[in-house]
Parts: structure tokens; C-alpha cells; sequence
């Protein structure tokens, strides 16, 4: 069993459910994939950011973190454990987010994707 193997995760709906009721959503994705569709609720610190950017984490309470399809949000929810955040996987990332009916927006003015 890897590390990754014991990190706690949610489902995209009961993701989608914290987000709305204010639990901070840290999206790992880059700022391209961002620009094209994100959950209105999250907060944009990408994965190759992450190390420098631990104080764009809130520390004092959990926090959801979100990718494409998961991977990378294991390694984020990792280091930020690691670094003593209280940090939960999004299960199958922004396709699941999707799948599940979450609200999405973009910045790019097309309509929101994932894909």
C-alpha cells in the first residue's frame, strides 16, 4: 500500500455539498484548465505553486482539494498534510465535480468545461 493509499477523501458530492456550506476548495489544477472551468467556490493554487504558496492554504480548518481527475490533488492533499494543513482528496477531481451536477464557471468567457 502507498502513502497515498491512507489519505482521507470525499466524494464529489458530498464535496460539492462542504463547498456550498463553506468548507474551502483548493483547486490544483493550472491556470489554463482553471480559465476554462472551475467551481465558484474554490480558490486557484496550483499543484507546481503549492510549495510557495502554503499561505494561500487556509491552516485552521480542513480544506477539499480538487484536480482533474484526482492524481493530482493525492499529491497536494499529501504535502498538505505533510505541512500540518488538514487537507481531503476530491475523489475523481473536476470530471466527478461535474458528473455530480457541481456548479461550474469559467474565466474565459466560453461556457465552463472540465474536459
Amino acid at each position: 500500500m502507498s502513502p497515498v493509499d491512507d489519505l482521507p477523501g470525499v466524494s464529489a458530492a458530498e464535496a460539492i455539498e462542504r463547498a456550498r456550506e463553506g468548507t474551502p476548495l483548493i483547486d490544483v489544477r493550472e491556470q489554463s484548465e482553471w480559465d476554462a472551468g472551475h467551481a465558484p467556490e474554490a480558490r486557484l493554487v496550483p499543484l507546481s505553486e503549492l510549495g510557495d504558496r502554503l499561505d494561500d492554504v487556509p491552516a485552521d480548518q480542513q480544506v477539499l482539494v480538487v484536480c482533474h481527475a484526482g492524481m493530482r490533488s493525492l499529491r497536494a492533499t499529501a504535502a498538505l498534510r505533510r505541512a500540518g494543513i488538514d487537507a481531503v482528496n476530491v475523489e475523481g477531481g473536476m470530471l466527478a465535480w461535474r458528473d455530480a451536477d457541481g456548479d461550474l464557471t469559467s474565466e474565459n468567457g466560453a461556457p465552463a468545461s472540465v474536459d
